[in-house]
């Protein structure tokens, strides 16, 4: 066993998305290459679970992030 790591990670080129639970406050991010696939991926879980768009991220930065929205079928 080690030390846990004090540094955050990384994020890989590409759009990300939030998958959780209603009524949740955290979730599991899920990357995509595309704008495309990230649609895909909006439309397959929005049916069961809560989707926050965070954003794109390109460099490790975050290129559009004030645009971020919820998408939940209640």
């Amino acid at each position: 066993m080690g030390r846990p790591a004090t540094k955050p990670g990384k994020l890989r080129d590409g759009f990300y998305i939030e998958v959780r639970n209603r009524g949740e406050k955290t979730g599991i991010k899920l990357r995509r290459e595309t704008r495309k696939a990230m649609d895909a991926a909006i439309e397959q879980y929005s049916r069961i679970k809560e989707i926050v768009i965070l954003g794109e991220s390109k460099n490790g930065k975050w290129v559009d992030q004030k645009n971020s929205k919820i998408y939940s079928i209640s």
